[in-house]
Formats: structure tokens, C-alpha cells, sequence
């Protein structure tokens, strides 16, 4: 494993009872019958029932365990030993027939050989790959022929902006480079994550990716978009000022309409 993947491994193994324990993730929630996946994601794939469907990156696995509350035949993939070991706790004792296996999307073809109607990711995913060449020779390697591939992301200009609290309600500071960085940026030990006020002990990696290299990875490993969809709003205090507005997103408190924040996208093999 690229060793900063291995540094990344460990900072996301100590998420995982951070996240379980936080309102975002609302487990109690979930283990009462929600389904974690929003209107968006549930129109834009489709229906799901009978299908067999693979969710990269999926964390501990509330997101597929939806999937397979709305029919899917649902398998989920994550590096993080601890997050899977938790989706297979919760998937038991839910007593869903969900999948969980534990890879990260590199090497998941030696661990996993079969092909999806449907190859699903979203929400984040995406600032921990180092490379996207290889990340969608991958998705589609796992597509049946006329299988669909799903991304709910954030959108690559919404990253440029600082997203720290002493900035003004309505400031927005641009920070960071659009354009990829294939070295990756270090974040340091005893970073605070998106969900819950605890530390995380370990440092990370995280690397940025412009929407042309997303669409032109896909692209290149012979997939056929079917649209591309951008939206004003986020699924989490992404920068800040942002509230949460009663439809369930976050929006900014000036000019909320005129920035995207989050895209989807669609495409078949």
C-alpha cells in the first residue's frame, strides 16, 4: 500500500467511533429504520430492487445497508478495518443481508472478482485518492455491460475556499490551488473531523481533484456519461456561515445560489 494510504488508514480507523457516536451520522437513527441516502442519490440511480450493487469507500456501511433496505443486493468496500468491522456488527445485528469487504479500491480486484449492475460512491470520497486514472479503470472493471456508475461528490471549486470559523459569515477566502496536486497535502496530527467535536491523533493526505480530471478518468476507462448535475448547496457545514436550511441542506448566508458545492454524475459501460 502507498504509504500515505496506510497513514490515511489509520486516521479513518480512528474516525470510526468518533462518527458512530456523532449526531451527523445519526445511528440511533439509522438502527430505527432511516435510510441514510438523500432524494437526490435515491432519483438519480434509480431503482434498486434485485440489483446487485457495489458502494466504494462506503465507511461503516450505513449508505449500503440503505441500499439493501430499498432491495439492492449491496456490497461495501473500505480500507478501514475498523469502519468494516462495524458495518458487519450493525449488518448483523439489523439482520440485513448486506456485504462488507475490506480493500482498498486499488487492490480491490484481488480482492473481489464478479462484476454490478450498479457501482455507487458519494460524499467525500474522492480528496483521498491519489490517482483517478486508476480509481475509474477500477469502478469500471466492476460494471456489468450496461451497468450504471454513480458519483455524489463535492464539488472541486467549493475546495479552493478556507473553510476555518474566523473568517466572516459571508467571506469567502480562496486557499487552496483547483487544479490536482499529485503530491498530496499533509494535514497534521490532532485534526478535528467533519463529524463530532473530538481529535483525530493521526495525520493525513488528502488530494485535490479539477471536475475535468473526474469526467476525463471515467472517460478514458470507457464509460459513457449520462449527465452531469451541479447544486448550490452541501450536505455538511462545508465553509463557513453555512446553515442548515429546513430542506436538510447547507447553504450560505449571502449569494448561497451563485457557488456550486456539491455535483452528481452518471455513466454506463
Amino acid at each position: 500500500m502507498d504509504p500515505r494510504l496506510a497513514v490515511n488508514r489509520q486516521n479513518w480507523n480512528e474516525r470510526v467511533p468518533v462518527h458512530a457516536a456523532s449526531d451527523f451520522y445519526g445511528m440511533d437513527r439509522f438502527k430505527a429504520g432511516a435510510i441514510t441516502l438523500n432524494d437526490i442519490e435515491r432519483e438519480e440511480v434509480g431503482p434498486v430492487a434485485g440489483k446487485n450493487l457495489l458502494h466504494l469507500q462506503c465507511h461503516f456501511g450505513m449508505d449500503t445497508m440503505s441500499w439493501s433496505r430499498l432491495g439492492a443486493r449491496a456490497t461495501g468496500v473500505d480500507f478501514s478495518d475498523a469502519a468494516i468491522a462495524l458495518a458487519r456488527e450493525l449488518s448483523t445485528e439489523l439482520e440485513l443481508d448486506t456485504r462488507f469487504v475490506c480493500s482498498n479500491v486499488y487492490d480491490l480486484p484481488d480482492a473481489l472478482d464478479e462484476q454490478f449492475d450498479v457501482v455507487y460512491t458519494a460524499s467525500g470520497v474522492l480528496v483521498w485518492l491519489p490517482d483517478l486514472t486508476e480509481w475509474a479503470t477500477v469502478a469500471a472493471r466492476f460494471l456489468k455491460p450496461g451497468g450504471t456508475f454513480y458519483l455524489f461528490e463535492g464539488h472541486p471549486l467549493c475546495h479552493i475556499f478556507a473553510d476555518d470559523d474566523s473568517l466572516n459569515d459571508s467571506e469567502l477566502r480562496v486557499r487552496n490551488p483547483y487544479f490536482p496536486n499529485p503530491a498530496g497535502t499533509r494535514y497534521g496530527a490532532n485534526g478535528y473531523s467533519y463529524a463530532g467535536n473530538e481529535t483525530i491523533p493521526s495525520p493525513s493526505y488528502e488530494w485535490r481533484h479539477s471536475m475535468a480530471e473526474i469526467v476525463n478518468a471515467l472517460l478514458d476507462a470507457g464509460l459513457r456519461l449520462q449527465f452531469l448535475h451541479e447544486f448550490p448547496f452541501s450536505n455538511y457545514r462545508a465553509l463557513p456561515g453555512m446553515t442548515r436550511c429546513r430542506d436538510g441542506w447547507f447553504r450560505l448566508p449571502e449569494h448561497h445560489d451563485s457557488i456550486p458545492q456539491m455535483f452528481s454524475l452518471k455513466a454506463t459501460r
